[in-house]
């Protein structure tokens, strides 16, 4: 079935992204060198344009009082999904396309003080312009910590 007609029921199912090979991790290796993702961190464990899961460390990305800073919760829903429009992008306008985000709104419902936090995504929208994802952010107990939408426009090649 086209995601565009996925039910609200549907949405919600679990992300079934395949783990990423080699394939696609070196062809997003040169697009992480120096940035926010290779510093905080962020690990990329499955992908398909319809969402995918990444890990972040808590250690390194907190704020004062100790606990995971906010701002390191948004980016590594907002990364994660980025990386799924990026695949929509492309299954739309071929590659070189890419993805960019236009909207993210967050929850937070709990924080993490130490170990591993894993950002599950899933498309609620995947259009041939925009692509909307909701990402749970959760510890390594699977306590909800963050509910976040993000909203991506689909560009084509330049």
């Amino acid at each position: 079935m086209d995601d565009r007609h996925r039910s609200t029921a549907d949405r919600h199912l679990p992300n079934t992204a395949p783990p990423v090979g080699p394939e696609l991790r070196a062809s997003f290796a040169p697009l992480l060198e120096g940035t926010l993702i290779e510093r905080c961190g962020m690990e990329l464990l499955t992908l398909d344009a319809q969402g995918g899961t990444m890990t972040m460390p808590v250690a390194g990305n907190t704020q004062p009082a100790g606990l995971l800073h906010g701002g390191a919760t948004i980016a590594l829903a907002e990364s994660v999904a980025s990386f799924a429009a990026i695949l929509r992008a492309r299954e739309v306008h071929g590659e070189g396309a890419q993805a960019v985000g236009t909207s993210v709104s967050a929850l937070h419902h709990r924080s993490a003080r130490s170990g591993i936090v894993t950002a599950t995504c899933t498309a609620l929208r995947t259009g041939r312009q925009i692509a909307s994802y909701q990402v749970e952010v959760r510890d390594d107990r699977g306590t909800l910590l963050s509910t976040v939408s993000v909203q991506t426009t689909l560009l084509p090649p330049r």
